[in-house]
């Protein structure tokens, strides 16, 4: 793997790697999962059961639900610090305990908190669009959420599709440059949220189709944990935050 070089005063250096690093990254979270599985799943046990209160809430009102839920996939990072601080823990051959990890951002709170709001703005502004894009297109009433998903594949609707998952590609691709190691570096070096931002798009434009695979892999393992009743995000949430501490330290020069 080849490192890019860059002045010291510069952003630090990010290297390249292949096709098949995402899944190494994967290998390596499923590692970490299995090494210390309880405090790794009492995060996805969050994930789930904020998913399934969401759920239960909105049934009535699905509109809502597609803008929270999607939600996930932006304010992710932030909530997946107890995570990262579980790999860290394991890569310095420390006890993986949970309580240390609940506070993790603590020592870096102002970059961290900083960027957790940059997320908050960016789901606001998701689903504010997300209902905007459903008033232009149901004009007259939103269909009930029983015959939703066949009025949305149907011929006079793909407009409406297409629409939607151009808007929603454009925040999830957005927030996933920003944050493929932004939060890691954070909480491991106590970097500047912008310094940490900008070395996380730094690192996602040199891995272009990395970077595509490894979104495709994201986007697969928490639809079909999504599909399990949020119950397959208690394994697939925790796999994927370890795979992210991996994939910060492979992709950024120490």
């Amino acid at each position: 793997m080849a490192e890019l070089d860059a002045p010291p005063s510069a952003l630090p250096a990010v290297r390249t790697v292949d096709l098949g690093a995402p899944f190494r990254w994967l290998a390596a979270g499923w590692r970490d999962f299995r090494v210390h599985p309880l405090p790794s799943a009492f995060y996805g046990a969050c994930f789930a059961t904020m998913g399934y209160l969401i759920h239960i809430v909105f049934q009535h009102a699905y509109q809502y639900v597609s803008s929270l839920v999607s939600g996930f996939f932006l304010v992710g990072p932030f909530l997946a610090i107890g995570l990262y601080a579980l790999s860290r823990q394991t890569e310095r051959g420390l006890p993986a305990w949970l309580a240390p990890t609940l506070d993790a951002w603590a020592p870096n709170k102002s970059a961290i908190g900083l960027y957790a709001l940059v997320l908050t703005v960016i789901l606001l502004l998701w689903a504010r669009a997300s209902l905007v894009v459903f008033a232009l297109f149901f004009t007259q009433d939103i269909p009930d959420v029983h015959d939703f998903i066949g009025r949305i594949f149907a011929v006079d609707q793909i407009e409406f599709l297409l629409v939607y998952l151009c808007v929603g590609g454009f925040f999830a691709v957005l927030v996933f440059a920003i944050s493929v190691v932004s939060v890691p570096m954070m909480l491991d070096r106590n970097e500047d949220g912008i310094v940490a931002v900008l070395t996380s798009l730094k690192a996602a434009s040199a891995n272009g189709p990395a970077m595509a695979v490894w979104a495709l892999l994201i986007v697969v393992l928490i639809g079909t944990g999504f599909a399990l009743w949020f119950v397959g995000l208690i394994v697939a949430v925790p796999v994927i935050g370890h795979a992210t501490w991996h994939a910060y330290r492979d992709l950024v020069v120490s």
